[in-house]
C-alpha cells in the first residue's frame, strides 16, 4: 500500500501569489510596504502570507524586483561625521548579509536633483535607499521614489513619513530641555547658534529652543542669536558676533557639537574660562564632544541606532513593525556647563 509524503517545502512568493490571485509583483509591493496598493489587497495579500507562513528571502526578492543587493545612502550634509555615524550604523545591521552599501553625494540645490537620483536608481537599480536630512525633506524625491518602486527610509528630526518609511528624532523637545537644565542652574542671558537654513533639523532645534525660553519668561536678543552652516568655521563666525555683545550671554546653545567647539575655541582666544565664564551645549554627541576640554554638555542623537532601524525596515520589511520610528535623544551632562559667576 502507498503512503503520502509530506512536502517539506517552503512556501514561496509565486504560492502567495497564487492564492491571493494577484501578481508576483504585487506581493513584493505588499512585502515592501508600497504604499502605492489599495488596503484590501494588502490586507488579503498578508492574511495569505500569514496563512502560509511565508517569510520573505532577500535575495529571491532581490532577483523577482531585478534589483542588486545594493543599498543606496542618499546625502547632501555638510557634516562629515553625521554621515559617517549613519554609515557605521547601516554597515553594523548588514554585517552578515549579502547586502552593501553605495553611498551618493547629491547637490539638493541642483535643479537636475531628481534627474540624477532617477538615473542612480536606472544605472544601479538598489535594493532600497536612505536619505538622509535636509534631502530626506524632499517629497518629491520620495515620491520618485516610489514612482520607481524603490523602497526607501528617510531620517528626520520631525514626522515625515509612514512609519515603515522614517526614523526621526526628537530635537525640539530635547533641545527645549536643554535650557531647562540652563535655567535650573541660573542661566539668564542664553545665546543660540543656529543651524544652516533649509534644514529641517535646524528649524526643529530653534523651535526647541525658542519654546525653552518662552516657558521660562526669557527673551532671545538679536545680539545673541548668529546663524551657521553646521561647521567648525561657521561657528567661530557665530560666537565672535554673539561674544562681541555687551552685555554678552552667560551660555550659548549651539546646534551642533563643531559650532560648540568653535565657539568653545573662541571663549579660549579671549582669555574666558569654560564653564566659568561661559557654558556651551552642542548637540549630536559626536566624538570631538568627549575629546575636547573641557568635554561638552551635548545633546546625544542616537544616529547610529536610528541607521541600524533604518537599515533592517528596508532588509527585512517582514519585521519592519517590530523597528521603532522615533528614537528620543537625551542631554548628557559635561563639564562644558555650570552656574554663572554671581
Amino acid at each position: 500500500m502507498g503512503t503520502s509524503k509530506r512536502s517539506d517545502r517552503q512556501p514561496t512568493i509565486n504560492d502567495v501569489a497564487r492564492i491571493s490571485g494577484v501578481s508576483k509583483k504585487t506581493v513584493s509591493r505588499v512585502i515592501n510596504r508600497s504604499p502605492l496598493l489599495k488596503a484590501d489587497t494588502r490586507e488579503k495579500v498578508e492574511k495569505v502570507i500569514a496563512k502560509l507562513g511565508y517569510v520573505p528571502n532577500p535575495q529571491a526578492r532581490a532577483l523577482a524586483l531585478r534589483r542588486n543587493f545594493l543599498l543606496g545612502l542618499l546625502h547632501d550634509n555638510p557634516n562629515a561625521q553625521t554621515v559617517l555615524n549613519f554609515q557605521e550604523g547601516v554597515l553594523d545591521a548588514i554585517r552578515t548579509t549579502n547586502f552593501a552599501l553605495v553611498v551618493r553625494p547629491v547637490d539638493r540645490h541642483s535643479p537636475d536633483l531628481l534627474a540624477d537620483v532617477r538615473d542612480f536608481l536606472e544605472k544601479q537599480r538598489p535594493y532600497g535607499v536612505f536619505m538622509l536630512p535636509p534631502i530626506s525633506e524632499n517629497e518629491e524625491l520620495a515620491q520618485l521614489c516610489r514612482e520607481m518602486d524603490c523602497t526607501y527610509v528617510r531620517m528626520g528630526s520631525t514626522h515625515l513619513d509612514q512609519p515603515q518609511f522614517l526614523v526621526e528624532s526628537n530635537d525640539r523637545e530635547v533641545v527645549a530641555t536643554a535650557v531647562d537644565h540652563l535655567v535650573e542652574i541660573g542661566h539668564q542671558r542664553i545665546g543660540f547658534i543656529e543651524g544652516p537654513a533649509g534644514f529641517r533639523s535646524a528649524h526643529e532645534r530653534r523651535e526647541g529652543f525658542l519654546d525653552g525660553l518662552k516657558r521660562h519668561g526669557l527673551d532671545l536678543p538679536e545680539t545673541w542669536h548668529a546663524p551657521g552652516q553646521y561647521t567648525f568655521d561657521s561657528g567661530i563666525d557665530a560666537a565672535e558676533r554673539i561674544l562681541d555683545s555687551d552685555p554678552r550671554p552667560t551660555a550659548i546653545f549651539a546646534s551642533n557639537d563643531e559650532m560648540a567647539a568653535a565657539t568653545l575655541h573662541v571663549a579660549r582666544q579671549r582669555g574666558m574660562f569654560v564653564p566659568e565664564d561661559l557654558s556651551i551645549i552642542g548637540f549630536d554627541d559626536s566624538p570631538i564632544a568627549a575629546h575636547i576640554w573641557p568635554p561638552l554638555t551635548t545633546v546625544r542623537w542616537p544616529i547610529q541606532a536610528m541607521a541600524k532601524a533604518a537599515a533592517l525596515k528596508l532588509v527585512r520589511p517582514a519585521e519592519a513593525q517590530d523597528q521603532p520610528s522615533r528614537f528620543p535623544s537625551d542631554l548628557v551632562r559635561r563639564s562644558s556647563v555650570a552656574p554663572p559667576r554671581r
